[in-house]
């Protein structure tokens, strides 16, 4: 059979609704997976069917010391093509669950791929290190900076190895443009610009009832409870702040990223000291979205010389819709987009440039060998954990309606201005809750 039916799939999962029982029981004692061969098959378990959950297990399947043995969603519709292409690609259909916690039981997986959206990230991923489990998370980690810093906690509590899909680390025009502004070569970098473009709306649509195959309570998991639309689940919840964080974090985590990156020798780079923001729903003010469409955030460091400003707005003209620069004193300017690299001087001439002598495996192929030697992947949990922070850092300034500081030590907001927000924290929903380590930040 290579379509399942929705019986087929309530007969393989027997599953219980996720949000009817506490979600911070513990999973297992974790502890630190042995170094394997280079010819063992990784086994994953899928949370998160469809989007970029799909996208990460497809590129991941072809490596052929990879197997998918389980996928998992809480929407029945979402599985049947990851379900189809497993079966052809690996030979065997994928068990099917509805609660990752029952896949995450299981001692034949190895590790997991987490697709969910970002206000289930941080559960699916301490889950998945108190399980014992490795894990390849999506981007922005978290929803919110508490989450962030839960999750780093739980990482290093049981040693595990998580790489974050902030594949622009591996992307030759992001390596080269990071090794030439490190190299000095651009000279002394005063400021760092960092944008993306962002018109999408997603229209109005009356609340109704969540279609058969959607478990919607468990969709929503420690959010606030709304009443179901169907523009503001699958994709949309991106520009929806109870599950998302607007294009700030969605794309903020990869273009401040490199920012952040080119400022430090490695990826454990320094945080900002404070930021400042302004904007809203300035241009698109007739949709349920309410993400804001409009953001000017600047950063700052107390002891550097350099700032970094963040812009979400309708385009940029003569630039790409999204992209990095990097400001040297005597005006010269590295931009790196998706796509490409340029140097150009103070009037605008493009300028010679050098590439670097790296060359990098590819994103998953990167993880899959940390899995196996135990090793720090390209875009460790704990470093994108520190941009996750700082896009919520502008979030959290905008919404203040303050200039919020940042204790560099602490790895936490000092004083009061920007805690209110729930980009620093939210109170989960009842039944559901965040287990926090000692050895968080």
């Amino acid at each position: 059979m290579d379509k399942p039916t929705r019986r087929d799939f309530l007969r393989r999962t027997g599953a219980a609704a996720i949000a009817a029982s506490p979600v911070a029981q513990a999973l297992g004692a974790g502890g630190t997976r042995a170094p394997q061969s280079a010819n063992d098959k990784l086994v994953l378990g899928l949370i998160g069917c469809g989007g970029m959950g799909a996208s990460n297990m497809r590129s991941l399947l072809e490596f052929p010391d990879v197997t998918v043995a389980a996928l998992c969603d809480v929407d029945s519709s979402r599985i049947p093509g990851d379900y189809k292409f497993v079966k052809d690609k690996v030979g065997q259909a994928p068990d099917v669950y509805s609660d990752y916690r029952q896949m995450l039981d299981r001692k034949d997986i190895d590790a997991v791929i987490i697709g969910t959206p970002d206000h289930w990230h941080a559960l699916n991923l301490v889950h998945a290190c108190e399980a014992g489990k490795d894990a390849y998370c999506e981007k922005p980690i978290s929803h919110n900076i508490r989450e962030a810093k839960a999750m780093v906690g739980a990482q290093q509590r049981f040693g595990r190895v998580v790489q974050v899909g902030t594949w622009q680390r591996s992307s030759q025009e992001f390596v080269d443009a990071l090794a030439y502004v490190r190299s000095g070569k651009l000279g002394k970098v005063v400021h760092c610009r960092a944008w993306i473009s962002d018109g999408t709306r997603i229209g109005k649509v009356k609340p109704s009832d969540a279609p058969s195959s959607l478990d919607y309570n468990a969709w929503i998991g420690p959010a606030a409870m709304h009443p179901y639309q169907s523009n503001k689940v699958h994709w949309n919840w991106r520009w929806v702040m109870n599950t998302g964080g607007g294009l700030t974090t969605d794309w903020g985590v990869h273009m401040l990223d490199i920012a952040l990156l080119g400022l430090s020798p490695d990826q454990d780079f320094k945080m900002p000291t404070s930021a400042s923001s302004i904007g809203g729903q300035w241009a698109i003010t007739d949709d349920d979205r309410d993400a804001p469409d409009t953001v000017d955030a600047l950063f700052a460091f107390d002891d550097s010389p350099v700032s970094i400003s963040w812009t979400v707005n309708r385009d940029h003209p003569g630039k790409p819709g999204h992209g990095t620069e990097f400001i040297a004193a005597d005006g010269k300017t590295l931009r790196v987009w998706r796509g490409g690299w340029v140097i150009l001087d103070a009037e605008g001439k493009e300028l010679p440039k050098e590439g670097s002598d790296a060359y990098p495996t590819s994103h998953w192929r990167d993880w899959v060998d940390c899995v196996k030697m135990r090793g720090k992947p390209r875009a460790d949990l704990a470093s994108v954990a520190r941009t996750t922070m700082v896009c919520h850092l502008a979030n959290a300034a905008l919404f203040s309606g303050a200039t919020v500081r940042w204790d560099p030590e602490a790895m936490d907001i000092a004083g009061k201005a920007g805690r209110e927000t729930m980009a620093y924290d939210r109170e989960y929903r009842a039944g559901f809750k965040l287990p926090k380590y000692a050895d968080s930040w």
